[in-house]
């Protein structure tokens, strides 16, 4: 078996980005290769055209291009153009592509695409109550109705998309986003530094920055050593329209807390996983994932984590096993989880050995690699 994959972001040096969407395609892409499954990986919005060997890894980096009128459609065509024609070269034998912008809105292939959720504007807008632009939405719906079948990485992220697009539900298989668990050992974990609370993510409202703050100010007041570490790309609010969202997070904060408080920015991956093992507690306040790589990660570091309640949330940790579920808006529990952990070695022992098992028997991509393979060879037998 071939497999391509189309995605706008991907690790490598010379791709211009890469986040959680990038992280969960190299987890799977490596896994297939070790399996010997040929991989072809096209990303596109780049600044040059260029292809790359990276470990028997095939990757097409693909030009960011302007037209006069209607790049939206001419620029999906080009892609389209040059998809089939390696798809052809290659023999390659299925596709892969994000639901993101409905990249594949428009285009034609001649073997099966598969859309996995890793989390469409569509998604996110419900989830954070906000009015999506009607044309956004009918690029999505186009990419999606033209797919052979759909992989959602968890089954609430599989339910709402399926709701919003009217999907066939039968089309859609869960299969969990999976970690390169040798990459995520931490040999001493009961070394870190007391009292540091750490999230990552990106400076927006939808992670529930705001409410961070808020809860950061309720854990200052009942434990006056504890510090936040925040670690993420700044973004413009979309609410205010203000350019910097941590800058209006920042006047969320008491003046106690404030002094506590230590944004980071974005950092190198390697020196994320390296705030991780220091940190005493890895929180996510969230409104809107799919699933939520960093928490897996965290888990895998053996970290105490709180997390949100929400939909996805209860797939990945089970409740007061191997980690706490509260919701963003409920600051006061939030907090009390929070300032348990942090007055507790002995709960926050149990929390980081059990967070570990839950990522080695639901995340491990060396298991969840075969499920894959088995879809995409349901989808080709369909």
């Amino acid at each position: 078996m071939k497999v391509g994959y189309i995605t706008s972001e991907y690790p490598h040096p010379k791709v211009k980005s890469a986040g959680g969407l990038a992280t969960s395609i190299k987890n799977l892409v490596v896994a297939l290769v070790a399996k010997g499954v040929g991989v072809i990986v096209f990303v596109y919005h780049q600044d040059k055209n260029e292809i790359i060997d990276d470990n028997g890894v095939e990757i097409h980096l693909i030009k960011k291009k302007n037209y006069q009128l209607a790049t939206w459609y001419f620029y999906r065509k080009h892609l389209e153009k040059y998809v089939n024609a390696i798809t052809k070269e290659k023999n390659i034998n299925i596709l892969e592509a994000p639901d993101w912008t409905g990249i594949t809105a428009f285009m034609r292939f001649k073997i099966p695409l598969v859309i996995r959720f890793h989390g469409s504007d569509a998604y996110f807008c419900k989830l954070d109550k906000r009015k999506q632009k009607f044309k956004n939405f009918m690029f999505e719906k186009l990419a999606l109705k033209r797919a052979n079948a759909f992989i959602a990485p968890t089954d609430y992220a599989g339910v709402e998309t399926q709701k919003i697009f009217n999907l066939q539900a039968e089309k859609i298989k869960t299969i969990h986003y999976g970690l390169q668990l040798a990459h995520f050992e931490n040999e001493a974990p009961h070394v870190y530094v007391a009292h540091t609370i750490l999230y990552i993510g990106t400076i927006i409202r939808k992670k529930g920055v705001f409410e961070l703050a808020k809860i950061f100010n309720k854990v200052k007041a009942l434990n006056p050593d504890a510090k936040l570490i925040m670690i993420g790309n700044d973004s413009a609010d979309i609410k205010t329209g203000k350019p910097s969202t941590y800058n209006l997070v920042e006047q969320e904060f008491s003046s106690e807390a404030k002094k506590s408080v230590h944004y980071l920015g974005k950092i190198p991956y390697s020196k994320v996983k390296e705030e991780i093992k220091k940190a005493h507690v890895c929180v996510f306040p969230s409104y809107a994932e799919t699933l939520g790589m960093v928490t897996i990660e965290s888990m895998a570091l053996k970290k105490p984590v709180v997390n949100t309640s929400i939909g996805w949330g209860k797939e990945l940790i089970d409740d007061g096993v191997n980690g706490f579920l509260v919701h963003p808006s409920n600051s006061d529990e939030y907090a009390k989880k929070i300032v348990d952990i942090l007055g507790d070695n002995t709960l926050s022992q149990t929390l980081r050995e059990a967070a570990r098992i839950k990522v080695e028997t639901t995340f491990d991509i060396k298991k969840i690699v075969d499920i894959n393979i088995d879809y995409y060879n349901s989808v080709l037998r369909s």
